[in-house]
């Protein structure tokens, strides 16, 4: 991994794009889900490119493992919280694929990488 230039990683540019998309449609949530699962889903979305961002700086190979792996749990638990999203009709079906589609792609990127 190029430490220099952790922007240019896919993972990391498609990673942004997750985070975009996941504002996009928790805009929407109900209010009392502000502070609840509206605020974890932004967070965990936003977890993934920071650990990258994190695991590119480091200088023991062990290190950006480490990262890259929590990048990886990041992902899984987003899709969790998506599915309880659908579940409460928080977000169609079809938003429901679009997400579920690019944290996909986003955890055959980081396994990848690992």
């Amino acid at each position: 991994m190029d430490k220099k230039n952790y922007t240019q990683l896919e993972i990391w540019r498609e990673g942004r794009k997750l985070v975009n998309l996941t504002y996009i449609l928790t805009a929407n949530f109900p209010k009392e889900e502000l502070l609840a699962l509206t605020s974890q889903i932004r967070r965990m979305a936003t977890s993934v490119s920071f650990n990258i961002t994190e695991g590119s700086t480091r200088q023991a190979p062990e290190d950006t493992l480490q990262f890259l792996h929590i990048a990886g749990k990041s992902l899984y638990k987003l899709e969790t919280q998506f599915h309880f999203a659908a579940g409460q009709h928080y977000i169609s079906k079809e938003d429901f694929e679009i997400i579920n589609k690019k944290i996909l792609l986003c955890k055959k990127l980081v396994s990848g990488l690992i």
